[in-house]
């Protein structure tokens, strides 16, 4: 392709940077600006100048966006885009450590773990170091494993970390950190590694083994990595190791989506960045190419405010000129009554449910909502979940094929013997000890003489190893053979609800019939696992989507209804001026910049607090601190009712309309009906069991039950029906 033609198709900051080919390059990535176009672009331009594609490195967050780019790049300049090196910093770590790690001292046949893996070591160390026990209080695997995990990818001592993060669980730091030391060990041991080894290991290699430092600087000589605001520091130094011979480094990122320091992710590589490579050219993307400039101005105003960014100001051409809108609910229900009826609204006028999301801090957040979307049978699909292999009966499976080419893996040879009718935890680990002991542990486990109980199962385990070592090494035939012996004891395993989770094991049938070796199969379903079908994402027209800010990042909707922006909730209380405080703003940012056409930002004024009581609360300082011209506020009926049902705000002009209350007619008891929502000034909300002539009503309040009601006296008014 030629350069006119690159021209034609990117606009002067993306041809910047896609011609900017040699040193350093910072790219400043704002949100919808064509950032996954500008990196397809590169590798086709650079290619295009006669670049070797095997001397090109494309580190991403996600397998499946390194494979869209350099399909999209193929598709550009020719099918030698699939000579690149293109995958996640892991899956680049597991490829390079397989080829180099018997340098380090291990070989190539280690096994990667995952969090649960992990937290399954966990345990049964706690157990052999008699650990926790009675002592309940003793921290959790998980609070455990994210201590040592923490301390890893945040390049600080495990003691520290615990300290500063942890303090409440400083009298176990001698346990946690000989937890850490024997949950070492036990991996170097079994020729595991967990995710942060591949980092720590690949970090290792590039420092200790100057020869592998050279062939792998030498080799990769045009470097780019996407979504750079998200690195660690150990992703960040393995960046400027490989880079040592050239500096030919391109990183995409923006400032103001890093929203991932709870993984490990450093604000401040991004900004340090032209600190660590001297020289370095900053290029800003700040066309939009996703949203209408009102939304776009009220984000660019949320990100003015942050203490450290690079400046930049959104802008676009695309057409619209409604302005988000802002409503404040009197408690969450009123909350989800006008996100309910905003929906309504805008399915009227043609919009599909699947266009649609609702946004919010944490998972708790959207309870009231779903309990409406469910009362009114409206679909939602709630993001999250577990991946495919990371449900139980799926690591029942893989522990076996992980077994093929790691025998010496404990883990999975301690899940698999708990799979045995009446083998408990004690004989399982007494088991698992003679094998390990042993030169083969598949002959070690023929000779183990079975308890009678439990022989039956003991011996289907033994031929199944058996039937597995000889038939032919086919992925999808050992997956069979599996299978086999393993559905009599998924169905014991699982009597509650095997029935759900049998998709899962026909998925895994479809996936792995596409792989040639079982050690490729293994990596990839722990680095990159796929989704459950019982979890995947609905491509149904009729269904909404209910999504955490996190879960949402790099997605987008027509519609998007921000919730919970209330003082205390958003930012989280416990976030205090500085760093935490900073990455909530940008959490706000980026839940706001998913929105194309409408922005719905609303908050309670009332919550419930611990001791369940219900407290008055303010909107989100983030919101309080915007220019108010930004936004138009939805008022409410008189007496702050459930929301602006139907002429509230209208979806086509954006502004809101204010319902008025004639003040000279008089309540007269025909005005109600059974069933019918009323709220009054003190006791809030109700719902209308009986009329008593000639003036009174019998009202159930949501909060204070029934109350009989006089209508000369109550100030009602009706709130719906």
């Amino acid at each position: 392709m030629s350069q006119t033609t690159y021209r034609d198709e990117l606009n002067e900051a993306q041809y910047e940077a896609v011609t900017a080919t040699e040193g350093p390059v910072l790219v400043i990535a704002g949100a919808g600006s064509g950032k996954t176009r500008t990196l397809v672009y590169r590798v086709a331009h650079l290619i295009d100048k006669d670049i070797d594609p095997e001397s090109i490195l494309l580190l991403t967050f996600t397998r499946k966006s390194a494979q869209e780019m350099l399909w999209r790049a193929g598709r550009i300049i020719s099918d030698s885009c699939s000579r690149v090196t293109g995958g996640t910093f892991h899956s680049v770590a597991n490829m390079l450590l397989r080829r180099y790690g018997g340098h380090l001292g291990f070989g190539s046949s280690f096994t990667i773990i995952d969090r649960g893996d992990a937290e399954g070591i966990i345990n049964l160390l706690k157990s052999s170091l008699d650990l926790g026990g009675k002592r309940k209080q003793f921290p959790s695997k998980r609070a455990v494993i994210n201590m040592i995990s923490g301390a890893v990818n945040k390049a600080r001592p495990l003691e520290d970390l615990i300290f500063e993060e942890y303090n409440h669980l400083a009298e176990f730091t001698d346990d946690i950190l000989l937890l850490q030391k024997h949950y070492h060990s036990f991996k170097v041991d079994h020729g595991l590694m967990d995710y942060d080894d591949l980092l720590v290991n690949w970090k290792r290699l590039m420092i200790e083994v100057i020869e592998a430092r050279e062939e792998i600087s030498n080799r990769y000589r045009y470097i780019m990595v996407d979504e750079y605001q998200d690195t660690n520091l150990i992703q960040a130094e393995i960046v400027r190791l490989a880079a040592y011979r050239h500096d030919n480094v391109m990183v995409v990122g923006d400032d103001s989506q890093s929203i991932y320091s709870f993984r490990g992710a450093d604000f401040y590589n991004i900004m340090r960045f032209p600190d660590s490579f001297p020289g370095t050219r900053i290029i800003k993307l700040e066309e939009n190419y996703r949203s209408t400039q009102p939304i776009l101005s009220l984000t660019n105003d949320i990100i003015s405010k942050a203490a450290e960014k690079y400046t930049k100001k959104l802008y676009t051409r695309v057409p619209g000129d409604l302005k988000p809108a802002l409503y404040g609910g009197r408690d969450e229900r009123s909350e989800a009554d006008f996100v309910l009826k905003r929906i309504e609204e805008l399915r009227n006028e043609g919009a599909q449910l699947n266009e649609i999301a609702v946004l919010f801090r944490s998972g708790f957040h959207s309870f009231k909502l779903e309990l409406e979307l469910t009362s009114r049978s409206i679909k939602f699909e709630k993001r999250g979940g577990l991946k495919l292999t990371e449900s139980s009966h799926m690591k029942d499976v893989l522990a076996v094929l992980r077994l093929l080419v790691n025998p010496i893996d404990n883990l999975s040879w301690n899940r698999l013997l708990l799979s045995i009718d009446k083998v408990g935890p004690r004989t399982a680990q007494k088991i698992t000890a003679t094998i390990s002991a042993g030169d083969d542990p598949f002959l070690a486990l023929n000779s183990y003489p079975a308890g009678r109980t439990w022989k039956r199962g003991f011996d289907e385990l033994v031929r199944l190893f058996h039937d597995l070592r000889k038939a032919e090494p086919r992925p999808g035939l050992l997956c069979e053979i599996v299978l086999k012996w393993y559905q009599p004891v998924f169905e014991r395993l699982y009597a509650d609800d095997y029935p759900k989770r049998q998709k899962d094991l026909d998925q895994l049938k479809t996936i792995i019939v596409s792989y040639d070796d079982l050690q490729s199969f293994i990596d990839d379903t722990t680095l990159d696992p796929p989704e459950s079908d019982l979890n995947a994402y609905s491509s149904d027209l009729d269904t909404l989507v209910l999504s955490t800010i996190h879960s949402a990042k790099g997605l987008e909707w027509d519609a998007v209804f921000v919730i919970g922006l209330a003082d205390g909730r958003f930012p989280h209380s416990s976030a205090f001026p500085g760093e935490q405080w900073e990455e909530e703003r940008r959490l706000l940012y980026v839940a706001a910049t998913r929105a194309r056409k409408h922005l719905f930002l609303t908050y309670p004024r009332e919550l419930m607090s611990p001791d369940r009581r219900f407290k008055r609360v303010g909107m989100s300082p983030f919101i309080a601190e915007l220019e108010p011209g930004g936004y138009e506020v939805v008022r409410l009926v008189a007496g702050d009712a459930a929301a602006a049902y139907g002429s509230g705000y209208n979806a086509k002009s954006g502004r809101a309309r204010p319902l008025l209350r004639n003040k000279e007619k008089k309540a007269v008891l025909d005005d109600f009906s059974k069933g019918c929502r009323v709220n009054h000034p003190f006791f809030g909300i109700g719902t209308v069991q009986k009329k008593n002539p000639p003036r009174s009503l019998d009202v159930v309040f949501d909060r204070h039950g029934m109350k009989t009601l006089h209508l000369d006296y109550a100030k009602l008014t009706i709130v719906d029906g």
